[in-house]
């Protein structure tokens, strides 16, 4: 079962960077490449505990949704997502956040299991997983710049708005 981790810094308050990486729309903004939107549950703003979005995005040429809950939100520190329906057999994403030299770290904790058995771990060593952290790594870009950019704009600003 791959996990993939991932450490971004950022020049952020812990806050904005927590914010944005919970916001559905910071999201699909930083999901363009593969036309991601939220088609269900919680459509906009920061998600909280309980919450469920349904994502509908184009991976690999076909178009697929994904189910998460939003497990736990331990603001600012941390919050978990899994899935509850979707393409993976398993899906757990822990988004970390830590103050470290003035600057924010943002660890993604990525742990999936593709389905069909060994096929699927065929796939993910020939192309899911590589495909899956590229995805992260885009994403954590566009996280960093906005919140950056933000913090630059509103030192005191607390949320943002992509």
């Amino acid at each position: 079962m791959p996990v993939i981790q991932l450490r971004t810094l950022i020049q952020a308050p812990i806050a904005i960077c927590f914010d944005l990486a919970r916001d559905v729309g910071a999201h699909q903004a930083s999901a363009a490449q593969t036309r991601e939107r939220a088609i269900a549950g919680r459509l906009s703003g920061c998600c909280e505990a309980g919450d469920t979005i349904t994502w509908e995005a184009v991976h690999f040429g076909i178009r697929q949704r994904l189910k998460v809950r939003i497990v736990s939100v331990n603001f600012p520190h941390d919050f978990v997502d899994e899935m509850e329906q979707g393409i993976f057999r398993h899906m757990h994403h822990r988004h970390v956040f830590r103050e470290e030299a003035g600057m924010t770290v943002m660890e993604d904790i990525f742990d999936y299991r593709s389905p069909l058995g060994i096929l699927g771990r065929l796939a993910d060593f020939l192309f899911v997983e590589r495909h899956m952290r590229n995805f992260l790594t885009e994403r954590n870009r566009y996280l960093k710049a906005k919140a950056e950019e933000v913090a630059g704009l509103h030192p005191n600003q607390q949320h943002f708005y992509p």
